[in-house]
């Protein structure tokens, strides 16, 4: 829900986009972003019920502007994915899904989960990923702890700091040491500071998948971006 990851995510939507049709081709996004001050300080009052009507009336315009579909660029705000989709008519992307297809693509079924205490702790997202049979690791409780607090007081701020890395780290190769196959990166501001050859297993960045799914099913013949190239 920050704008740090509001911009890979337009990033990668309009590299797809080029990538796939060439030429100057970019993606047609209707993009609306919110006060991330307003949705964290709801969060971590467990006012999860205003978070869901307040992003439904996001998605409703979005609806009602054209949107073939919707893309919620966050995985905690997940947690309020039903309300959206009961006020609305047009799909919504989820982020696990794209995820565990990415997963399941490599053959893996045992997976390291990192992200906001929230997605890490509550089964919203645990369960939507165990639905599709795979089996999800969290860090201990004082990890855990960690890494919602550089989430919260440095990545969204934009700050990535090397002590902090080598903690995210230390806290993946305690997941590996546990029988992770490879590791979710279950917030999209981590990509910013964890990258690929950063860990000894696969590591999949919830934003970067979430973003190149979309582009792809954008791009479904008649969908309102097939329908205008040329």
């Amino acid at each position: 829900m920050s704008w740090e990851s509001t911009v890979p995510y337009y990033q990668i939507l309009n590299r797809e986009v080029g990538r796939r049709l060439g030429g100057l081709h970019s993606a047609r996004v209707l993009m609306l972003s919110v006060d991330f001050h307003e949705i964290e300080i709801l969060q971590h009052q467990g006012r999860w019920e205003r978070l869901g009507e307040m992003l439904s009336e996001e998605a409703v315009t979005l609806e009602t502007a054209g949107a073939d579909f919707l893309v919620l660029c966050t995985n905690t705000m997940h947690l309020v994915a039903p309300a959206i989709e009961e006020s609305t008519s047009i799909p919504l992307l989820h982020i696990a899904d794209a995820t565990a297809e990415r997963v399941r693509g490599l053959g893996l079924d045992r997976i390291g989960l990192l992200g906001t205490r929230f997605t890490m702790e509550e089964t919203f997202y645990r369960g939507r990923l165990e639905g599709h049979g795979i089996s999800v690791l969290i860090p201990e409780a004082g990890d855990r702890d960690l890494v919602h607090r550089v989430i919260y007081e440095e990545l969204v701020l934009g700050e990535v700091r090397a002590e902090s890395r080598k903690e995210y780290q230390r806290i993946t190769e305690g997941l590996v040491a546990s029988g992770a196959q490879g590791v979710i990166l279950g917030c999209t501001e981590i990509g910013m500071l964890t990258k690929p050859d950063h860990a000894s297993v696969p590591l999949f960045d919830t934003a970067a998948i979430h973003a190149e799914t979309a582009a792809a099913l954008a791009l479904v013949p008649g969908s309102a971006q097939e329908e205008s190239r040329g």
